[in-house]
């Protein structure tokens, strides 16, 4: 049994959003509609309650975001979202699940491009299909789109450090809370305490465990320590240099951090951690004169996107190497993210650029910064 629902608005891409979902969710319909009313949102929704009938939608037939619960009959989820990125390569994959399934959800990162809290929040589901569609918005080619819904083993999302986030978002955790949080995984223990260790953080007594390095460095540099851990201290990927690609990651985060202040100064960083994220995918180009396919700045962009990271992140990631390109007026975080991995990776900044954001004059200082930026262990 399959009930649709249909707002009249178009969105900005000309079509209506699409979005089926599968299970036993069906009887959220009416506070799912009249959560998009609210908001005037133009969405299609397609309840179905069974997974063959999400099967059974031609190749041909646009699926924006798919949405599929733990289990589903005698169907696990998972398998049905890895049927599905074969179908419908373009679609957003969400899963469903209970509180207590942190095991399943280990699993399902494989396939899932997003995990959402059971039963099915109306808010948290419009939140996270609208990050979809707006960055579909930002990154429009469709070869992009088609290459990483095809990828059989996304790289999975930064667990820990989106844990993280969430526990900061508190006011009432403290230091110990968060220290609490990291010894759970040994390895990104090891990794911050070396990297705090290193003359590149370091300025004083050395740091010998986690509480302290919270409190030296705050949540912050912390949270970014995480994430370069986990996004980029993976297995290894033939042709690339992982030891070498970190090495520049901390470099272009420091310095783009240093190019803007405030919550800015803090995107900047994040997102100056993930420009070459897009070189462990498959299919991307990564600057080698036989590569072929989407550029990694792009691919890695829509990777993030599809995490949830804030657009602002994706887009400096996407357009690092085209500032450009970026819609917005003015030097923000793109712009900052550009100039600090054209300086920390020894390319030509674009000085046309900079020149029409009226920041031109600024750029032997920041030359100067980088060149004095000190060694990472």
């Amino acid at each position: 049994m399959a009930a649709v629902i249909r707002i009249g608005r178009r969105s900005r891409r000309g079509g209506y959003v699409h979005i089926v979902i599968v299970g036993e969710e069906g009887g959220r319909a009416q506070a799912l509609q009249n959560a998009l009313q609210d908001f005037g949102l133009d969405w299609r929704v397609r309840w179905l309650a069974h997974a063959g009938g999400a099967l059974t939608i031609p190749g041909d037939v646009r699926i924006d975001v798919l949405v599929a619960e733990l289990r589903i009959g005698a169907q696990s989820g998972p398998d049905l979202l890895e049927q599905v990125r074969h179908l419908h390569p373009e679609a957003a994959r969400i899963l469903l699940l209970d509180r207590g399934h942190s095991a399943d959800a280990v699993q399902a990162m494989d396939v899932a491009h997003r995990l959402l809290r059971k039963p099915l929040d109306a808010g948290e589901l419009i939140e996270a299909v609208e990050s979809v569609s707006e960055l579909r918005d930002l990154l429009t080619n469709p070869t992009l789109v088609q290459t990483i819904g095809r990828i059989g083993s996304l790289p999975p999302p930064p667990r820990l450090y989106l844990e993280l986030g969430r526990l900061t978002q508190d006011p009432d955790v403290g230091i110990a809370e968060v220290a609490d949080l990291l010894v759970q995984d040994p390895a990104v223990v090891a990794k911050v305490l070396r990297l705090c260790n290193s003359a590149y953080f370091s300025s004083g007594r050395a740091i010998t465990d986690m509480r302290a390095a919270v409190a030296r460095l705050g949540t912050g540099t912390i949270q970014r320590l995480v994430l370069a851990s986990e996004t980029l201290g993976g297995p290894s990927v033939p042709g690339l240099d992982r030891e070498a690609m970190q090495d520049r990651a901390l470099r272009i985060s420091r310095l783009a951090g240093r190019l803007l202040t405030g919550p800015s100064a803090e995107l900047a960083a994040t997102a100056g951690l993930l420009t070459e994220v897009g070189k462990l995918l498959p299919g991307v180009h990564r600057g080698g004169p036989d590569d072929s396919g989407p550029h990694h700045a792009e691919a890695g962009a829509y990777l993030l996107g599809l995490w949830g990271l804030p657009l602002p992140i994706v887009e400096a990631v996407a357009y690092h190497h085209r500032p450009g390109a970026v819609r917005m007026s003015g030097f923000w975080v793109p712009g900052a993210v550009h100039v600090a991995s054209a300086l920390v990776c020894g390319q030509p900044v674009d000085e046309d650029y900079l020149r029409a954001v009226c920041q031109l004059d600024h750029l032997p200082v920041w030359q100067a910064m980088a060149d004095y930026s000190p060694e990472p262990a």
